[in-house]
């Protein structure tokens, strides 16, 4: 089983200016992404590949011993470039360098790096076991429900439940239907995703796994705040 982890770190973040790169608990936030990459190398047949349209980003990366000749295309580093074809491009680029295709695709998002070997394994197992799947998602429980305390605006202006509720059976978030929220850790997918037209992670045949810890990804600058102080002073449960 062949098995290729894309990194996918675009320059200019404008929530956390050059986040990728920025220290967190004395170690470039990228490193945390790519350290694992090790220990996920001792188990499995693995080629690591880094797309950055950001020449910091990549000289960070070989600190790491991540080393790349691919460059991001132009079109491919904006602000609404899709994470799908931007996985797909690196990895028809390493393909055609391999000569050879493979069989899974490992994303690791570098602005959510709270996850262990351990999540990697057991979310694989569960595709292998799902062979009609074409991929899979890391999500956390929701701490809000669409069903019971999200509202949308609707066609007359007012604000309804997100999911509608016509029999008035859900009368508490405890009743309603378990909800999850995609924590933008870490996707696996199957090399024949990126043989269809499909643009976005979650599709009709989607698996999730459900991670037993805290996981979040780095969007606003109190959210690096916090998963800082969470590291600095060994506040979680698991070690990355």
């Amino acid at each position: 089983m062949k098995i290729l982890i894309t990194i996918c770190a675009r320059g200019g973040s404008k929530g956390i200016p050059g986040k990728n790169i920025k220290d967190i608990n004395g170690k470039s936030l990228i490193g945390y992404s790519i350290d694992l990459t090790k220990k996920i190398k001792e188990k499995f047949e693995v080629k690591v590949a880094l797309s950055t349209d950001d020449e910091a980003i990549k000289k960070k990366a070989e600190l790491f011993g991540l080393y790349t000749d691919y460059s991001r295309p132009d079109y491919l580093a904006t602000d609404v470039a899709g994470k799908i074809d931007t996985i797909r491009d690196l990895l028809l680029y390493e393909e055609s360098i391999a000569d050879d295709k493979y069989d899974f695709i490992l994303d690791l998002d570098v602005t959510s790096p709270l996850r262990t070997l351990e999540d990697i394994e057991k979310a694989l197992n569960v595709i292998l076991e799902n062979p009609k799947a074409l991929n899979l998602f890391s999500v956390n429980p929701a701490a809000r429900s669409p069903y019971f305390n999200m509202v949308e605006k609707n066609a007359e202006g007012f604000y309804s439940l997100v999911k509608t509720n016509p029999d008035g059976s859900i009368m508490t978030r405890q009743s309603a239907p378990k909800v999850y929220e995609l924590n933008a850790s870490f996707y696996w997918y199957r090399r024949s995703f990126f043989d269809s037209e499909i643009r976005s992670a979650i599709t009709d045949k989607s698996l999730i796994y459900e991670m037993n810890h805290v996981c979040f990804d780095l969007d606003h600058p109190v959210d690096f705040l916090f998963m800082e102080y969470l590291l600095q002073n060994n506040k979680l449960d698991f070690e990355l």
